[in-house]
């Protein structure tokens, strides 16, 4: 679909069908209420009307903010792309609303049906948003183009998430990251089996042992002339996780193509920071793996040296993600001396159980670095939540054999000590500077919501834009 903004009012722009928002209070002043309340529509939230005569979908929503259109957008559109019209418009009465409106539209319609013999078309294909917030139409579009450059990022990282396991391996990670790079002028470096072991990243090699597909290491850079921070991301790129000898569930393996989405999310934010030309220098480390079974898999009870040299006993082989980002992590701080560290990762089922399944964990030492993401979030329409450390739940990840264990000797707060596991591989001078969001629950969905469609959801993308955006207007402030 293509997506415009014009500096017209709405009466003056042409389409097939108009989409109008409308809250209970507002319903009974409207000039077509006598046919609204024969059809019996109450502007209940996301309750929508079509009115074919007038060409008019109206949208209920409980309160106008951003949050509430965001969604009803992302309602009506989708009744929309059911009927036969090419052609919608939508006013923009507040610049507030226009990354909701956006949205709602780009994420709201986003479908992923490359595996349909035959995917059902839309006969919509324009969507036109006039300009009636009486803004200052430069700085009105500005805002429109990031919006729209931050959706479809959103939707790359669903796009990746989405392939299956035999079509996104770890190699085709890499050749996604490559293509990534050329067409946005990216650095890429990718180091395969034999990189990593000069690498020393036996823990990663660990998890990756078992597979036919070999584990890579992507590395992508984006440098502006003067940046005014560096910023370092690693994304868990676990294309399909079997549990290993700790074997899940059958239920279980389904969705695991979605244990890369933090690897994806990584990729999709350096996508759209180079497209923003933001003058944040961004590295973006992905882990690429495949965790599955054979004569050769890693084992429970194996003792795995990571990069910086520190020991972990395996205890349960289906906490593979820390053992891949232990080591990523710390190729990272080796390689780029950055101001922020940030990594993503489908880590634990613990932070479904905490926050329920929208939600981020967000979780770290610094508590204003945390309370910004958080803050980062809202504005964003994406929902985190922080998990505290404590220096109790610390000792239960505490090994006899090795320097630290892979899993919490008891059955709690198993987020918390994921990320406190992975405490373990950062360095002293970046613990007030590192983040940990464990994106389990967020960044998939097998039933839609807000402007979520089954699948892969881009989880971390908007909010990450968002603080960087905020990052890149400071300066060095």
């Amino acid at each position: 679909m293509n997506v415009a903004l014009y500096n017209q009012p709405l009466s003056s722009l042409e389409a097939d069908l108009t989409i109008e928002f409308v809250t209970p209070a507002q319903l009974e002043s409207h000039r077509l209420y006598p046919l609204l309340a024969q059809a019996g529509f109450k502007a209940e939230s996301e309750q929508f009307c079509t009115l074919h005569e007038h060409r008019l979908i109206l949208c209920g929503i409980s309160e106008e903010n951003a949050e509430t259109f965001r969604s009803a957008m992302a309602s009506a559109l989708k009744a929309a792309m059911g009927y036969t019209y090419t052609s919608l418009k939508i006013a923009i009465s507040d610049k507030k609303l226009v990354s909701a409106l956006v949205d709602g539209v780009l994420l709201g319609g986003y479908k992923f049906e490359s595996y349909k013999s035959d995917p059902k078309k839309t006969s919509l294909k324009e969507i036109m948003f006039a300009n009636e917030s009486g803004s200052d139409f430069p700085a009105l579009e500005i805002l429109f183009n990031q919006s729209v450059t931050i959706a479809k990022a959103t939707n790359f990282v669903r796009d990746l998430v989405n392939q299956t396991p035999y079509d996104m391996t770890p190699q085709a990670m890499a050749v996604a990251a490559d293509s990534l790079a050329t067409s946005n002028n990216l650095e890429c470096t990718i180091l395969d089996v034999n990189g990593l072991e000069a690498e020393k990243m036996n823990a990663m090699l660990a998890v990756g042992r078992a597979s036919i597909n070999p584990p890579r290491l992507i590395h992508l850079a984006y440098k502006p002339s003067n940046p005014k921070k560096v910023i370092t991301l690693v994304g868990k790129g676990l294309t399909y996780d079997s549990g290993g000898l700790s074997l899940k569930a059958a239920a279980s393996m389904v969705t695991m193509k979605m244990d890369k989405a933090g690897a994806c999310a990584v990729m999709g934010i350096i996508k759209a920071v180079s497209e923003l030309k933001l003058d944040i220098e961004v590295h973006a480390f992905v882990g690429a793996v495949e965790n599955m079974i054979g004569g050769n898999a890693y084992k429970p009870d194996d003792v795995l040296r990571a990069k910086n040299g520190k020991t972990i006993e395996v205890r349960n082989t289906d906490a593979e993600g820390r053992l891949v980002l232990a080591d990523v992590l710390g190729y990272a701080q080796e390689n780029v001396k950055a101001d922020y560290l940030f990594d993503y990762a489908t880590l634990t089922g613990a932070c479904m159980v905490a926050l329920g399944p929208y939600t981020t964990g967000v979780m770290g030492h610094n508590e204003a670095l945390k309370q910004e993401w958080m803050n980062a979030a809202e504005a964003s329409g994406e929902y985190c939540g922080i998990l505290p450390f404590n220096r109790h739940l610390k000792k239960l990840i505490k090994s006899d054999l090795a320097d630290v264990c892979n899993v919490s000797s008891k059955p709690y707060g198993g987020a918390i000590t994921a990320a406190l596991f992975l405490d373990n591989f950062i360095d002293e001078n970046m613990k007030e500077k590192w983040v940990h969001f464990d994106i389990a629950g967020s960044a998939y969905t097998e039933s839609a919501w807000d402007v979520h469609t089954y699948g892969g959801t881009g989880a971390g993308v908007r909010m990450s834009i968002e603080w960087l955006l905020k990052l890149n207007t400071q300066g060095n402030n």
